[in-house]
């Protein structure tokens, strides 16, 4: 079923009206996934036009997109698509800024604390001194990760924890969004033994600290890199000081598509959106401005990699993830982070007269509303 646009707006907007706790229908849900292969249908084309535009557009074994130089291209995320996954080490529940694309917004305050003296590892709790017992146990991951929030918030507390892991040949990167970094932290990072360091440059609108912050790393830590999501924001700001960021002599930047949850999808209410192979909810403008980026970097030949960290991208790490966990064939841990779809998110998308389907079918009787 290829429905009309026309159609799927007079439905989403029955959709939107529904009480929460209200079933769909095998019809209405017939109607609803129509609906969003025709808008990701109609997303794909536009990229794709986007995408031949790029000449020195690379794949990554079909896993991932990106342009620039291959040897730059960050080790973390070969580990995240290829190795044993995204493995997440956890300490700091607290942040000193508050975006409104962070997955967490509005919530930050009620995080809870990982514990005294504790590290949140496969979603275990380990004292520091467990580690040593973890590692004679498991199988070595291909790489580690420290997110969960802003790991400078406490970062002395880190550097044990890194030269455990360092001495034990295990790759490790980190994401901050810089504002707290310093010289002396930086470097005590580097002697700990951390491979690659991820500035979230859009969380301070690429201030001139943090711009500094990354050329400083580049002394201490061997992989430097960008890792935000594309906002129009952040893309105009980036560009006003491309310059200065491209002279910190940075080694990657993760374009990241912004999907949304349920904490900070208001906060872009009114945007065009999509649905992502009923996953990943995300505004259409996030991985076209990645391409964009893509574009100007490969045609003014950056000495870096920019890197098209998708949606598609999510989904190969998801499928690269259960396939090494050991989980049935073409199982995943992609998903959608909504309990119920927000369909009138989507209403704006379906108004747009400037967002055309690729193609268009009537509706059959039988799923015409006074049928159903």
């Amino acid at each position: 079923m290829k429905i009309s646009k026309k159609d799927a707006l007079m439905w989403f907007e029955f959709f939107a009206q529904l009480p929460e706790d209200e079933e769909i229908s095998a019809k209405h849900q017939e109607i609803i996934n129509s609906t969003f292969a025709q808008i990701e249908a109609a997303v794909e084309h536009r990229n794709s036009l986007l995408m031949s535009q790029i000449k020195g557009l690379k794949t990554l074994k079909n896993r991932t997109y990106f342009v620039g130089n291959d040897d730059k291209f960050p080790k973390g995320c070969i580990s995240c698509l290829f190795g044993t996954g995204l493995n997440a080490i956890r300490k700091t529940n607290k942040c000193n800024l508050n975006c409104k694309f962070c997955y967490d917004y509005g919530q930050l305050d009620d995080i809870p604390p990982v514990g005294e003296d504790v590290w949140e590892i496969g979603g275990t709790k380990f004292y520091e001194k467990d580690i040593d017992l973890l590692l004679s146990i498991y199988q070595k991951p291909t790489g580690v990760s420290y997110v969960y929030l802003e790991p400078f918030m406490e970062i002395e507390k880190y550097y044990s924890v890194i030269k455990k892991f360092s001495d034990a040949g295990i790759y490790q990167h980190l994401y901050t969004n810089g504002t707290l970094a310093t010289e002396e932290t930086l470097k005590a990072l580097g002697e700990a033994g951390l491979d690659e360091i991820r500035f979230n440059l859009a969380a301070s609108n690429c201030s001139d600290k943090v711009i500094e912050n990354i050329a400083i790393a580049k002394k201490y830590i061997k992989s430097v890199g960008i890792e935000s999501p594309m906002t129009p924001e952040f893309f105009e700001a980036f560009l006003k000081k491309k310059q200065m960021i491209l002279e910190t002599k940075l080694d990657f930047i993760n374009c990241a598509e912004l999907h949304l949850n349920e904490n900070n999808i208001y906060n872009y209410y009114g945007e065009n959106m999509y649905i992502s192979r009923f996953g990943y909810i995300s505004p259409i403008w996030s991985r076209e401005l990645t391409l964009k980026l893509m574009k100007i970097a490969d045609e003014e030949k950056w000495d870096l990699v920019v890197h098209d960290c998708s949606n598609y991208t999510k989904f190969a790490r998801g499928l690269n993830w259960g396939s090494k966990a050991g989980m049935a064939f073409g199982a995943s841990n992609y998903g959608c982070e909504f309990s119920r779809i927000p369909y009138e998110f989507f209403i704006p998308i379906l108004s747009d007269d400037s967002f055309k389907f690729l193609s268009e079918e009537e509706l059959p009787d039988d799923y015409k509303p006074e049928l159903i």
